[in-house]
């Protein structure tokens, strides 16, 4: 599976938010890192093809994003809001969301939910649910159809340490699976202990693609 971005270039209000970006993602955990504002989030939303590029392009396996395809077709994501039902329980969120594409049933949902820390039968809210219940739920959403590819800004969010081990231990489960994962961060740690290539963005410019285990950070 090759992720190929190829002259990614997009302008929001006179501003190169990314700026000529060319880059292969091809198999393990890839991190993406660099300062507030520098393009992270844009390149996930132009690699999902939630955006649509000035110029360049996003190609999965010959086939280009917005053009020969919608989006990426076995894609599990987070980005900003979720979008949860505020009056509905994480299983029964996750119970709709599951219905849309009506590729798994209620074991996948409850294991999805397990494996970040979340309790199947809770049957509180989601409006009453902490930062870091919303965080977990989001990745169970994200993980619970086995995507091929994981787009993940921020997902250690609000959590804290002891969830911050279970998450990194799952997207590493996620990526003997075979996934492909980008994950957006700041935190130096998570990239140091999950990725296997370190992307440095910086003023919408891709400035540094790097083994894990170098000095890119």
């Amino acid at each position: 599976m090759d992720l190929i971005v190829d002259n990614a270039t997009k302008v929001i209000k006179g501003r190169k938010v990314l700026d000529h970006i060319s880059v292969k993602f091809s198999e393990g955990i890839y991190g993406l890192t660099g300062r507030n504002a520098s393009g992270k989030t844009m390149l996930l939303r132009a690699l999902s093809g939630l955006i649509k590029l000035d110029e360049g392009k996003v190609s999965l396996d010959g086939k280009v994003i917005r053009r020969d395809i919608p989006v990426l077709p076995s894609l599990g994501i987070i980005i900003e809001n979720a979008g949860m039902y505020d009056n509905r329980t994480g299983y029964e969120n996750l119970r709709i969301l599951a219905d849309y594409k009506k590729k798994i049933g209620d074991e996948e949902i409850i294991r999805a939910l397990t494996r970040v820390g979340l309790e199947p039968n809770d049957k509180r809210k989601y409006h009453s649910y902490s930062l870091g219940m919303k965080q977990k739920l989001a990745i169970a959403q994200a993980i619970m159809e086995e995507p091929d590819i994981l787009l993940l800004d921020e997902p250690m969010n609000a959590l804290d340490e002891q969830s911050v081990l279970q998450i990194r231990n799952v997207l590493l489960e996620e990526k003997n699976r075979g996934a492909l994962i980008i994950i957006a961060t700041h935190i130096r740690e998570d990239i140091n202990i999950l990725a296997d290539r370190i992307l440095v963005m910086d003023e919408g410019r891709l400035v540094k693609n790097d083994p894990a285990g170098g000095d890119a950070i």
